[in-house]
């Protein structure tokens, strides 16, 4: 079963952040995701008066469920909508490999080249904003 959960200490932050290969920052928010009660992966994000802003999502090592990282994006841009900020920009490093998932996440390339949604509404009839 996956679970998404955030993480309540900044130490399991710091753990979570090393055994998914990604720079820890105290600064961040994060949730993490297990699967069949294995760490699975991680999102660091930040909130502030212009929007949310995801920092980093990564699968754990030995992970490569990539669904993980879906289910992750969605459970942290929920997070944004729900405490009223409803504009959010995926900030994490940005590959080919990538760019599909952080698109079916719900992301669009603005004019300035920089990844956002739009959270109005997104979280009413969320399957209808997948993008391709």
């Amino acid at each position: 079963m996956l679970k998404v959960l955030p993480i309540q200490s900044k130490t399991e932050q710091e753990a979570i952040c090393a055994r998914c290969g990604i720079k820890y920052d105290v600064n961040l928010l994060a949730y993490s995701a297990t699967l069949d009660d294995k760490l699975a992966g991680i999102c660091q994000f930040t909130m502030n008066s212009d929007g949310g802003s995801i920092r980093d999502l990564a699968l754990a090592q030995g992970c490569e469920n990539s669904e993980v990282l879906f289910v992750l994006g969605r459970a942290t841009l929920n997070f944004i909508d729900l405490t009223g900020v409803h504009k959010a920009y995926y900030d994490a490093p940005v590959s080919e490999e990538n760019e599909m998932l952080i698109r079916r996440i719900g992301f669009c390339k603005n004019d300035d080249g920089r990844f956002f949604v739009d959270l109005t509404n997104f979280f009413v009839s969320p399957c209808q904003h997948d993008k391709k």
